[in-house]
C-alpha cells in the first residue's frame, strides 16, 4: 500500500502527516509507504520547516531527511490513497486527476476521524510553535484511524 500526503508547500503540514503514518507502520509491521508533496513548488528540495521537525521529534518521529517535492500527475499512477490537508489542495489535486479513477484515490484527511465534515488541517507556517503541536495532535489522530482502516484491508 502506498500513501501521499499533500499540503501546500510540502513542508509543514504533509511532512508530519507523513512521518507520523510511515512510523507507526513501521511500529505495527505492516507494508505501507508513505510519501508527501505540495501542491505548489515554493520549497522544492527543501527539508521540512524546523517547527515540525521540532514536533515530530518531540514525539519521537524524525522528518528531518524528508524533502519537499510538488505534486505529479504521475502520482496518481504511483499512490493508492492520496490524503490532502484542506479544500485548497483538495480541489487542486482533484483538478489535475485524468479519471474517476484519478478521484476515487482522493481524500481530505480529517475524513479519517470526522467523515463527511470536510475538516481541514489549518496551515501552522505563519502562527506560533503551539500550531504546529496543534496540528500533530490531529494528524496523529487521523493517522490512527488511517492504520486502522489499513491493517484491515491489508488482512
Amino acid at each position: 500500500m502506498k500513501i501521499l500526503m499533500v499540503c501546500l508547500g510540502n513542508i509543514c503540514r504533509s511532512p508530519l502527516a507523513e512521518g507520523i503514518l510511515q512510523n507507526k507502520a513501521n511500529e505495527n509491521q505492516l507494508d505501507i509507504m508513505v510519501d508527501s508533496a505540495g501542491t505548489a513548488a515554493y520549497h522544492v528540495g527543501e527539508p521540512p520547516d524546523i517547527r515540525s521537525q521540532e514536533v515530530a521529534q518531540k514525539h519521537g518521529v524524525d522528518i528531518s531527511r524528508q524533502q519537499a517535492r510538488q505534486f505529479h500527475v504521475s502520482d496518481f499512477d504511483h499512490f493508492d490513497r492520496i490524503y490532502v490537508m484542506d479544500l485548497s489542495n483538495l480541489k487542486n489535486v482533484k483538478d489535475l486527476a485524468r479519471n474517476q479513477h484519478d478521484l476515487d484515490k482522493v481524500k481530505l484527511i480529517r475524513d479519517a476521524t470526522h467523515p463527511g465534515k470536510n475538516l481541514v488541517v489549518p496551515d501552522p507556517y505563519y502562527g506560533g510553535r503551539d500550531g504546529f503541536d496543534k496540528v500533530y495532535m490531529m494528524l496523529d489522530e487521523c493517522c490512527d484511524n488511517i492504520l486502522s482502516e489499513l491493517s484491515h484491508a491489508i488482512d
